[in-house]
């Protein structure tokens, strides 16, 4: 592994393709997702007309708070705002086709991009579980909370399956194998 210290931007990049958890709280409200409007008649769940960046604030502790791409671009600056929109995107777009050739939506995820000798780059959180609502399409239905591949999915699986409370990962053979959690997973859909 090749590793590289990086000063990580004071911002999450968000990218949103479906309207859910805490934009469809906001959504509900005002219509709006980080300060963007939005077409009404959505339902929790809708596919978005195209892909939005929108921006957090990294919380020391607690949640992420949702900001505008203007108050992004004030933390970090115009010109960096930018690259890190446009890379989200694109990163967001490209892996959103791959997914859905495999019966699988991401229905938003988060990105990290920190900056190495003046270059913006991309660091961590890219499309993990933990950062991503990963959904099976086979099973999509705008209207409602949709059954998800995310870290809720493998909490509640682990609880299921085992009757005990997930624990930290000391390291990655203390995760789900990938053959386990197709096993958990066909049986629930059963």
């Amino acid at each position: 592994m090749i590793v590289k210290k990086a000063k990580p931007l004071a911002i999450e990049c968000v990218v949103r393709g479906y309207l859910a958890g805490s934009g469809w709280k906001e959504y509900q409200k005002s219509q709006t997702v980080c300060g963007i409007r939005l077409p009404p008649g959505l339902k929790e769940s809708s596919e978005l007309p195209e892909p939005m960046f929108t921006p957090a604030t990294k919380a020391e502790t607690g949640h992420d708070e949702n900001i505008s791409f203007a108050e992004a671009a004030k933390i970090v600056g115009d010109d960096i705002a930018g690259q890190a929109r446009a890379a989200s995107l694109r990163i967001y777009n490209s892996a959103r086709d791959y997914a859905r050739q495999r019966g699988i939506i991401i229905a938003d995820t988060k990105f990290e991009f920190g900056m190495d000798n003046g270059k913006l780059i991309l660091i961590d959180e890219v499309l993990t579980p933990d950062s991503s609502r990963f959904w099976p399409a086979d099973q999509y239905q705008p209207g409602r909370g949709q059954p998800s591949f995310d870290k809720q999915f493998v909490a509640i699986t682990w609880k299921r399956w085992t009757g005990t409370k997930p624990r930290p990962a000391r390291n990655c053979r203390t995760m789900l194998s990938p053959k386990r959690a197709r096993s958990i997973w066909k049986r629930m859909k059963s």
